[in-house]
């Protein structure tokens, strides 16, 4: 050391400013040389200085690059490419603690012991290192720098609850992504830093998370090397990591070094754990809080004074040991095992004629292996370098840019980009060797671009994997207070900032499908704000909507458009539902009112248009006495009843009742009292939900297709059911009870004691083949008895024609089918084989035998049958009252060939008085007439 040079130890903890002061004492010479450990630290300083004193006068010389200016003046490396030979006034290495490394320690021991400035030396590092650098550079000053803010152990914290501007440490690639990952669902998004990256990737996504688009950093213990970064707290995931031969523990020191990036310049700051990692020993949090560690015994060390006269003599001077106490020898590197790899070889060693083939091999072996495939690997390729410029002083550049070809592609995930970015970076650490390539600017420029390319390519994949645009886009502006618009155009796609965010269903917001849980739940916290007034304005364009765009669906929902926006609950009254609307608890109390409001009125208005009928009969005042307790039922039953539910009432019931309800549209049927307007199909499908709301079922009867005259009947499918659809059971089918009326009015005219067949007319108002019609006939209480007889010759009356599916005077409005309808089927009658010459033909004939079917009728009393299948002297509303007090007998088809009836029973009690004539009889009039003569 000069007389005039001064060596000087800035020393202290994190957070110091050491790297600025040394960098403020290099400018206040004229040439200086800094050696920093990491080529991203080298890149940052290089930036600083550049911008400082421009780009003309300030080298970056890292192993894989390599930018110097004509007129340099200072000089920013990483310390293993250090040029010492240049004689500059100020030298300067950084984290001189790193002399302790087991893998780089030499060369940090080596700058330690030989580097020095013509006129100014810096080291700079940790404290633990004072006594070492006392014993080993001779009148060394020592500065204390105190760190500027406080650091403080927080324990153990949930990613999910971690606070923002935190970094997250990871100690291996796949941790990194996995924390990464987890926190893109939990919050948005982060920026990833590690070793491995080129400066360009690694700025990138250091721009991400200063620029605050990103809250949070993923990293490895690579941001404990001087990386100054805006962070609040450090959370280690873990507290051990593989060092290359195994896995170990972190020391305090080096778990300080990492926890120190917190709290940067006067910001206090926090560290702990997180994750799977045990909380921190109580000896340990006290030595980091206090930054009180054990001090540096012994130093990592590697003879610089190497021989080079044969391969044995060079690996033993690289293993020659020390006597200095302070110092051990550092185990072997990558660089003396490619040497012991490429010397054992007979084709290499013939070669090794000469000192200066020796130290080529060495330079050769020095290239680092960036790929890390494995040593046999990395020792074939510097072989193959060793071929080329020992034999002809360069490397081919067909071979050199065949490499470096299959490398240049920027397609691929994260982990093949990154792959290439470590192969491209060895050869670019051979395109900056010195005389190894021809026309070295080249090569130097076409590695850097494709490096560059992969970076950028890589900063993408990091980008769209962990991080959510649209999640930390909304995060910052609202940690930005600033006011949040969102827009939805027609099809529901809500949009914040240009991100797509989600779909507005109705007055429910649904996060983007692509999302995971986690995710969606982040997006949807994010977004509120900028929902809020969208709600609001929905509501009001949904309130002022017509009735025209809404719906309710079979099941009771109720639809806006296409979109469900509520549903309807029962109420006190069943003909007064009540409405639960669909709205998001962050739209507000008022938005919610509001919908529900809208909701009521429509369903209000549809009740009263759609059971217009009954709602008349409601408000007729004039109705009184049974006629009024009639229309109540009727009311009650939505407008379908059967008659033998109120057949007294109905019996007892006076013309002048008959004839008010009949002014409603009220219809007695022979087995149904309904109100054929509320048949159609829009008013059974509200009858149907309405009826199931005041049931309280589970899942709703759907209302069946229209048009349809009979539909199959399914025995479980209750019988409430088919009525409340318009239908009533009988046999395997249903028929929709106003073509039930109709065809009763035929059977009146038919007798049914002799037997009857079946008319054209009535095939053709059920809608049914002639075996279905006997099916359906047995379920009315008749007997079918199948025969068959010669079918009539050819100019005999053609055959009815078979009736169609639906009756052929069915009217556009028709009532609906019920749930299980499915389209009657025509069905041809099987026919006995015949001779050829005769054709048989299938009838039925069909008399009054009631007995009980398998699914079909409620519980009769023997007295409660139809009229129509009475046997006419038991009639019961007197239909043929006036052919009993003139003597006259029952009329029937056949006398002579009628049974015998069975025997009565008789009571002393009083004679019957006469039944009242049935008005809905089409013979009332005539019955009447007869009457008033007796």
């Amino acid at each position: 050391m000069r007389a005039q040079s001064r060596a000087v130890a800035v020393l202290g903890p994190t957070n110091t400013g050491k790297t600025h002061y040394a960098i403020e004492r290099m400018l206040a010479h004229r040439t200086g040389v800094i050696g920093l450990p990491l080529r991203l630290l080298a890149r940052e300083v290089y930036d600083l200085i550049r911008a400082l004193r421009g780009p003309d006068c300030v080298a970056l010389v890292t192993g894989e690059e390599r930018i110097v200016p004509d007129r340099t003046q200072y000089w920013v490396c990483t310390v293993e490419a250090m040029p010492l030979e240049i004689g500059a006034d100020f030298v300067a290495i950084d984290e001189i603690q790193l002399c302790a490394d087991p893998d780089r320690g030499h060369v940090f021991t080596d700058r330690l012991l030989s580097a020095r400035g013509l006129h100014e030396t810096l080291f700079m590092g940790s404290d633990t290192m004072r006594s070492a650098i006392a014993a080993l550079v001779p009148g060394v000053q020592f500065q204390r720098r105190e760190r500027m803010s406080q650091l403080s152990y927080t324990g153990s914290k949930k990613i999910s609850r971690m606070p923002a501007r935190s970094a997250i440490v990871g100690f291996s690639v796949e941790n990194v992504y996995a924390i990464a990952e987890l926190i893109r669902r939990q919050k948005g998004g982060c920026a990833v830093v590690m070793g491995a990256l080129s400066p360009r990737t690694r700025n990138a996504q250091v721009d991400l998370y200063q620029n605050g688009d990103v809250d949070y950093l993923v990293a490895t213990d690579a941001i404990g090397m001087g990386l100054n970064l805006d962070i609040k707290h450090v959370a280690f995931s873990a507290t051990r990591k593989f060092d290359g031969r195994r896995m170990r523990p972190l020391q305090p020191d080096e778990l300080a070094q990492i926890a120190g990036r917190a709290g940067r310049y006067q910001n206090d700051g926090s560290f702990g754990v997180t994750g799977e990692a045990s909380p921190l020993p109580d000896e340990v949090i006290t030595a980091i809080e206090n930054h009180q560690f054990l001090p540096v015994r012994k130093l990592n060390w590697r003879n610089a004074r190497l021989e080079f006269g044969t391969p044995e003599r060079l690996i033993a001077s690289l293993e020659s040991h020390t006597n200095n106490d302070w110092l051990t020898r550092a185990r072997d590197a990558d660089d003396v095992l490619a040497l012991k790899t490429l010397t054992a070889q007979p084709e290499i060693r013939d070669r090794l004629t000469h000192p200066r083939d020796l130290k080529l091999l060495w330079d050769i072996c020095r290239v680092p292996d960036f790929r890390g495939i494995s040593s046999a690997e990395h020792a074939g390729l510097l072989g193959r370098v060793f071929d080329f410029l020992h034999g002809d002083g360069r490397i081919d550049a067909d071979w050199l840019g065949r490499n470096i070809q299959r490398i240049d592609r920027t397609d691929g995930d994260i982990d093949t980009l990154s792959k290439r970015l470590a192969y491209i970076r060895t050869w670019t650490y051979i395109a900056q060797r010195k005389a190894w390539v021809d026309d070295e600017n080249h090569w130097r420029e076409a590695t850097r671009a494709v490096e560059d390319r992969l970076s950028d390519a890589l900063h993408e994949r990091l980008t769209q994997r962990f991080v959510d645009r649209r999640t930390s886009v909304l995060l910052r502006r609202l940690k930005q207070k600033e006011s949040l618009v969102a827009e939805v155009n027609d099809n529901g796609e809500v949009t914040v900032e240009g991100e797509l965010i989600g779909r507005l269903e109705g007055f429910r917001f649904r996060p983007d499908q692509t999302a995971s849980a986690d995710e969606a739940k982040t997006l949807r916290q994010a977004s509120l704000a900028a929902l809020t007034p969208l709600f609001h304005l929905r509501a009001d364009k949904f309130y002022n909507a017509p009735d025209t765009e809404f719906e309710f669906t079979e099941q009771g929902g109720l639809l806006w458009g296409t979109t469900a926006v509520g549903k309807l609950v029962k109420g006190d009254d069943a003909l007064r539902p009540q409405v639960a609307a669909f709205v998001d608890d962050e739209a507000g109390h008022d938005v919610t009112e509001k919908v529900r409001r809208r909701l009521q009125h429509f369903i209000d208005r549809k009740i009263a248009a759609l059971f217009e009928p009954l709602m008349n009969l409601t408000r007729d005042e004039t109705l009184s006495g049974l006629a009024r307790g009639v229309a109540f039922q009727l009311v009650e039953a939505m407008g379908v009843i059967p008659r033998e539910k109120i057949a007294n009432d109905i019996k007892a019931l006076d013309q002048d009742g008959r004839g008010m309800l009949r002014k409603h549209g009220v219809r007695f049927g022979q087995y149904t009292i309904f109100l054929p307007l509320l048949l159609k199909p829009a008013p059974t499908r509200l009858r149907l939900v309405l009826r199931s709301l005041a049931e309280g079922l589970d899942t709703f009867p759907e209302s069946p297709p229209p048009g349809l005259v009979t539909i199959p009947h399914i025995v479980e499918v209750p019988t409430d059911h088919y009525l409340m659809a318009g239908y009533r059971p009988a046999g395997a089918r249903a028929i929709r009870i106003d073509m039930l009326e109709r065809l009763a009015d035929f059977l009146r005219a038919c007798d049914s004691r002799a037997g009857f067949e079946a008319k054209p007319d009535m095939l053709s108002i059920t809608g049914t083949t002639l075996e279905q019609f006997a099916d359906l006939m047995e379920g009315l209480g008749y007997k079918a008895e199948r025969g068959e007889r010669a079918k009539a010759k050819p100019d005999a009356a053609p055959e009815a024609a078979a009736p169609e599916a639906t009756a052929p005077d069915t009217p556009a409005d028709a009532p609906a089918e019920p749930v299980a309808a499915g389209d009657t089927a025509t069905e041809d009658a099987p026919v006995t084989e015949v001779p050829a010459e005769e054709v048989m033909d299938v009838y039925f004939t069909f008399t009054w035998a009631p007995r009980p079917r398998r699914d079909t009728r409620p519980e009769r009393k023997p007295d409660a049958r139809p009229d129509a299948a009475r046997p006419r002297e038991k009639r019961s509303e007197g239909r043929n009252d006036g052919d009993r007090r003139k003597g006259g007998k029952p009329k029937t088809g056949k006398p002579k060939d009628r049974k015998p009836e069975p025997q009565r029973e008789f009571s002393a009690a009083p004679a019957r008085k006469s039944d009242k004539i049935d008005p809905d009889n089409p013979f009332a009039a005539a019955l009447m007439g007869l009457k008033l003569k007796g």
